[in-house]
């Protein structure tokens, strides 16, 4: 090793930055894996059908009192204000930008990410991705891309779902135990909600469900201490994934407001 190398691993930090670029690294190849031929249909298909198994039923019924919660303290808060007209929109459009990208990227992260992780890791430790690399056959286009595409599909349609039930949720909540009046709730939300507010929510979740995948992927090929290293690097990826998402969302929120003005201004 050089003495530079050595100077280098003195500084603060230096560890977290190596492994931040590491990271990036990987989304690169990641990205550029998705262009390259042949395409993994089959393990995409599989990937798909596996992450939607285990991430469906928890996310719909996670939805539910995230609907209700978001709902009941907008219209709380409405009523305090003398602002009743406005509960509708402003409960819609909190689940539509904010909950619902975050509660799809967290399940899909703590359940699909966790289960790419463990997978990548058990053949990591088991030298299978290194037989690959010696073969001649990358890693990640063959292994990493496939489940990569799998987690945004995934995040893309269960962000739908979720706004749907979450929308439903609230607006029962509202309605029924609040004593809302239906036609003001569906109103204030057709004067302040646009287009542009569900497609921040659909780029959101597909870029957490990148995000997650990268982090999953990453955790997964780099393992330490056989199998109790996999099972450390699974929860390293779900914490490192969810700090992250925080940290992104916030990023696009603020662009987001920045760039498309509201529909009353």
């Amino acid at each position: 090793m050089s003495s530079d190398a050595t100077q280098a691993k003195k500084i603060p930090g230096y560890g977290m930055l190596r492994e931040t670029g590491n990271l990036f690294a990987l989304g690169l190849d990641i990205i550029r894996g998705l262009f390259q031929r042949p395409f993994q249909l089959r393990e995409f298909i599989q990937q798909s059908w596996f992450i939607a198994s285990v991430t469906i039923l928890p996310t719909a019924l996670v939805a539910i009192p995230f609907g209700a919660v978001i709902s009941l303290q907008f219209g709380s808060l409405a009523r305090q204000l003398g602002a009743q007209s406005y509960t509708g929109a402003g409960s819609v459009l909190a689940t539509v930008q904010q909950a619902s990208p975050l509660v799809t990227a967290l399940l899909v992260a703590g359940a699909g990410g966790s289960a790419v992780c463990a997978d990548i890791g058990a053949r990591t430790i088991r030298e299978e991705i290194d037989a690959m690399e010696v073969l001649g056959v990358s890693a990640v286009q063959r292994l990493i891309v496939p489940r990569a595409l799998a987690m945004m599909l995934i995040a893309l349609l269960l962000n739908g779902m979720v706004s749907v039930i979450g929308v439903l949720g609230g607006y029962f909540f509202n309605v029924i135990l609040q004593g809302g009046t239906p036609g003001a709730y569906l109103a204030s939300f057709s004067a302040l909600a646009q287009l542009p507010d569900l497609w921040v929510g659909e780029i959101k979740a597909l870029i957490f469900g990148f995000i997650a995948a990268v982090v999953a992927a990453y955790r997964g090929l780099h393992p330490s201490g056989g199998p109790k290293g996999v099972g450390d690097a699974v929860n390293q990826s779900v914490v490192i994934t969810f700090l992250l998402l925080f940290v992104v969302n916030f990023v696009i929120t603020l662009i987001y407001l920045q760039i498309v003005p509201g529909k009353l201004d």
